[in-house]
């Protein structure tokens, strides 16, 4: 595990059932454990599987076990016997598109079974399993679905919880996603909390009763690495003050990431491990001094708006390389919606808690009454990241930068986060003018970007920061990958979309979301006439008048040849190429090419380039 984090990725041990996947693929028998609910996802749901043996042999690692539905009641440390098909999961279809193997890799697993029958052998008895699930149903029964859900969150964290998509997303745009994870902030809220509470205990009482509160934090959202990273940092500390010493922080936060990367080391690519080691970071190192400058630029009266300030722009600062490079976007109105929502989070978060404790001790007909204050707190919270998701350009999208562009940006912020000597800071313009420049120009160059997937094609094409699609197909999966190729590369809106789909499509609304403009096939006519041509500045596509079934697409300076279905080539194929080879940037297939059709295209376009070939 540790050569896969080196190198970037981790990698499957020696017995991994996926060193098991046989080709061509056959039915095997698979036993082990599950880790974890069944999960929704937008294809279909599925289950996560420690798996101890593959027909008969020993094995160990994990797998996914794609269910035929989602009706199947299957729980977190059962103990079950699946018969199914072991595959490989898909790739990403683009570097900036990751798929099913690097959503799995990232949970340990290289293998996906789909099922086609599945043997409970026990129900161990999991009584924390049961406590999460039971504090996340009896909410959601008390208050509904959305808001017991985010009351849920503030115990147990997303990764417990299944909340809607919507508020996630919400949530996310609006900077806030830190609510809905278990991380440091709601630690501090309990464990000052009972501090608070035993402030006149002696030490002896007052110290494992802390202990139980860290304790019963791990127990609820589980051993995540930003709940481990929370717990041990508030260990030591509070174990340090007690023996009458003070803490540094900052060695406090060495120590505990060192210990868990030594005994985790696959961590290092969580993404909440990054997010939740960097914003700490800039709590402790940023967050003070920033206070310090605020407070002095306030009037003494107003002096207490620095704290608040202070510790958002840390996180937000420190974070920002992180989110630019895993998401390519950032919270433009992140600020201001963590200092509504912050006055209302701490009281919320602990009236939560207490809201738990209720719904595991009372009957239920009382729960609704008594929640009653906490629930339309909650939904206060709600209605604020909701209605700032909402705003206009409440998600600046950038595009994801690359990796050293991210590092020189690193370069260029440390000395400003850190306060070093003005000398430091003047000469890390340097690298963060550089970052921002080499950024700036990629996005604002013209090209394409090709992705194929499933038998489907998309064909991006982009000039001076903005960009336009072709896509052959027009249904609902093609169109959630389109906006995620236009969210990856930075692009909000699109300039325009054309479906190739000889079918009209059924989920139009959702492509007039992406675009300002949508040209489709209607009562089977093409998208497009002979003639005309779909444009905005810089970008354009019409049919070829000389090549049968083709496209000619312009973007910026580049003019490239659409073969969207094999028709279009045997038209090539059938008539003399007219014209110079210099005629065109190049050629896009949207189709995968046979064998003779390849060796043709070779032949007769020599030193063309290709798209798709």
């Amino acid at each position: 595990m540790l050569r896969g984090v080196l190198w970037g990725a981790p990698t499957p041990s020696p017995s991994d059932p996926s060193r098991l996947i046989q080709t061509p693929p056959a039915a095997v028998v698979i036993s082990g454990r599950l880790v974890a609910d069944v999960r929704r996802f937008s294809w279909g749901c599925a289950v996560l599987l420690e798996v101890d043996r593959v027909e008969g042999h020993r094995a160990r690692g994990r797998t996914e076990l794609q269910l035929p539905n989602c009706a199947s009641p299957l729980l977190q440390g059962w103990h079950v016997h699946a018969t199914g098909v072991l595959r490989r999961p898909i790739p990403g279809a683009h570097p900036l598109l990751p798929g099913s193997a690097e959503r799995l890799a990232r949970q340990g697993s290289w293998s996906r079974l789909r099922l086609d029958s599945i043997e409970v052998l026990r129900r161990p008895s999991t009584p924390l399993v049961d406590l999460r699930r039971d504090v996340a149903q009896r909410l959601q029964q008390a208050v509904g679905p959305w808001r017991g859900g985010f009351l849920s969150a503030l115990v147990l964290g997303s990764a417990q919880v299944q909340l809607p998509e919507d508020v996630r997303q919400a949530f996310r745009v609006a900077g806030l996603s830190h609510a809905l994870a278990a991380s440091g902030f709601h630690l501090s809220v309990l464990l000052g909390s009972v501090l608070m509470l035993a402030r006149h205990w002696a030490p002896c009482l007052r110290l494992p009763l802390a202990g139980l509160s860290l304790l019963l934090f791990v127990c609820l959202a589980g051993a995540q690495p930003s709940v481990v990273r929370a717990v041990l940092m508030a260990a030591i500390a509070l174990l340090i003050r007690e023996s009458g010493h003070h803490s540094r922080p900052l060695g406090v936060l060495l120590l505990t990431l060192s210990g868990m990367l030594l005994f985790r080391p696959g961590w290092a690519l969580s993404i909440g491990f990054q997010l939740s080691a960097a914003a700490t970071a800039g709590l402790i190192l940023t967050a003070p001094r920033l206070e310090q400058a605020v407070q002095g630029c306030l009037p003494d009266h107003c002096r207490g708006v620095a704290s608040a300030l202070s510790i958002p722009i840390a996180a937000l600062l420190w974070t920002l390389p992180l989110q630019l490079l895993h998401f390519g976007a950032m919270p433009l109105y992140a600020l201001l919606a963590n200092l509504l929502v912050a006055p209302l989070l701490a009281p919320l978060t602990l009236l939560a808690m207490l809201s738990a404790l209720l719904a595991l001790v009372l009957p239920p007909s009382v729960l609704p009454l008594l929640l009653w204050p906490v629930q339309q707190m909650a939904g206060l919270v709600m209605a604020i990241s909701i209605w700032i998701s909402q705003w206009p350009g409440a998600q600046l999208l950038t595009g994801r930068p690359q990796g050293w562009v991210v590092a020189l940006l690193v370069v260029g912020l440390l000395p400003w986060l850190l306060r070093a000597s003005a000398w430091s800071r003047r000469w890390a313009l340097l690298p963060m003018a550089t970052a921002l420049l080499a950024h700036g120009s990629l996005q604002l160059s013209d090209g394409l970007v090709a992705v194929e997937h499933f038998g489907r094609h998309w064909l991006l094409a982009r000039h001076r920061g903005r960009a336009a699609l072709v896509s052959t197909h027009g249904d609902d999966r093609s169109c959630r990958m389109a906006q995620r190729m236009a969210t990856v590369h930075g692009h909000s809106r699109l300039d325009w979309v054309m479906l190739l789909d000889p079918v009209a499509t059924d989920v139009l609304p959702c492509w007039q979301q992406l675009a300002h403009r949508v040209e489709a096939p209607q009562q089977g006519r093409p998208p497009i006439a002979k003639g005309k041509m779909l444009r905005s500045d810089g970008l354009s596509v019409h049919r070829s008048q000389h090549r049968i079934g083709s496209l000619v697409l312009r973007a910026g300076w580049q003019r490239w040849q659409l073969l969207p279905r094999p028709q279009a080539l045997w038209g090539q194929q059938g008539q003399q190429r007219s014209g110079p080879q210099h005629v065109f940037t190049g050629i896009w297939l949207g189709f995968k090419p046979s064998a003779p059709q390849r060796r043709w295209l070779l032949q007769h376009w020599a030193g063309s380039r290709f798209i798709g070939l």
